[in-house]
């Protein structure tokens, strides 16, 4: 039976997610899931819902709301997908899953560590399903490059860099209002670009080692505010972790995460400069493309030159969120209330980690965001 949606949020996010539901999933050889948009909700008003059910094509009956609450005591919804800004995941996640709703909320999870705890303990007393929407995290790219740094193939992995930056006149883009500088929507480079830097250093140097191995860094870092609105701009990251991968390594490894939005890390947006590079004793593993939407690696072993290279295809012109969409799809046939490929106890060091950086950078965002109080009115 298909996997039943409700949409929390009409956004542009909400709508590249929408779209990619609507795909056909045998285009991506998955013949085994199947997805249905049954409702969709706006906090502002119904015909902000209708239009969107009309924009995006869905044309199974679909339910329009002008609230988040209709939409989470819908009874024909399976699992909401939560696409508000991450100032109100904490809010919106936890009025879901207070009404025993599964939950696909996009990414950065919450504000603070101290929400996203709350909500997985949440998740766990009321048994339902929870995951963080890192997208990229279920991209066909990346499994393989877990894969192959657990099988050695580059060595006892020491360090990975991963740069994710935008060259923008952030002045004229985006002001003072925008949800990426304005500190009342947890603006700000680190939660909306950072996380997918920190995304690849955890995925290639804490999540392909046993489970018992895994063990949160030490973090040193840097952070210039945007002098407009006090959010960070431009924020460095250097992670110490005490093991390196894969195996028992017995050396430390570095991550370096670094995010920006004033520079670029691809400046002339041909793709040709690796934003991500995974450094083993033996090799290393080159990423190209924006972190978060990676389109190919290459593999490169010490005294070989390249030795193979894979380029991301996108199904059906696919944007790449069915895939994560599948993973919860699979997660709920099989009974399960968090995924392996981003569990909640990653997602919970990784927040830790962006509470410390902001913690040493000074960053504070409104008390009310920052707030574990529930409900409230943001």
């Amino acid at each position: 039976m298909a996997l039943r949606w409700g949409i929390m949020a009409t956004g542009g996010i909400a709508n590249r997610f929408v779209h990619d539901l609507l795909k056909d999933p045998k285009a991506r050889d998955a013949s085994d899931v199947e997805h249905q948009v049954v409702a969709v909700a706006s906090s502002s008003s119904v015909d902000k819902a209708k239009q969107f059910i009309s924009t995006v094509g869905i044309t199974n009956s679909c339910a329009a709301y002008a609230s988040y609450e209709e939409l989470v005591t819908d009874s024909n919804v399976d699992v909401i997908y939560v696409a508000t800004p991450h100032s109100h995941h904490y809010q919106n996640v936890r009025l879901a899953l207070e009404a025993g709703k599964n939950v696909l909320c996009e990414k950065a999870f919450t504000v603070n560590a101290a929400q996203t705890k709350l909500l997985i303990e949440l998740a766990l007393k009321k048994k339902v399903f929870l995951m963080e929407a890192v997208w990229t995290r279920y991209f066909p790219l990346s499994i393989q490059i877990r894969e192959s740094i657990q099988k050695g193939e580059i060595g006892e992995v020491l360090r990975v860099t991963a740069d994710t930056s935008f060259g923008e006149d952030v002045e004229k883009t985006w002001g003072t209002e925008h949800r990426m500088v304005n500190p009342k929507l947890a603006g700000g480079s680190l939660l909306d670009l950072g996380i997918y830097s920190l995304t690849w250093v955890f995925q290639t140097l804490y999540h392909t080692l046993p489970l018992e191995q895994r063990k949160a860094p030490t973090v040193l870092s840097q952070m210039t505010p945007y002098h407009l609105t006090g959010v960070d701009e431009s924020t460095t990251i250097l992670l110490s972790f005490p093991n390196s991968t894969p195996g028992n390594g017995i050396r430390r490894s570095q991550g370096v995460a670094m995010t920006n939005i004033r520079v670029s890390g691809d400046p002339d947006d041909k793709g040709e400069i690796p934003q991500i590079r995974i450094q083993g004793t033996k090799g290393e593993i080159q990423v190209f493309g924006f972190p978060f939407r990676p389109t190919k690696y290459r593999v490169i072993l010490k005294g070989q030159g390249e030795v193979r290279q894979f380029e991301q295809p996108f199904p059906d012109d696919g944007h790449g969120m069915y895939w994560e969409a599948d993973e919860v799809f699979r997660c709920l046939r099989d009974g399960k209330v968090e995924s392996e490929g981003l569990p909640w106890e990653e997602s919970l060091v990784i927040m830790e980690v962006m509470d410390e950086v902001r913690r040493q950078g000074g960053l504070e965002y409104p008390q009310e965001i920052e707030s574990t109080e529930y409900p409230l009115q943001l």
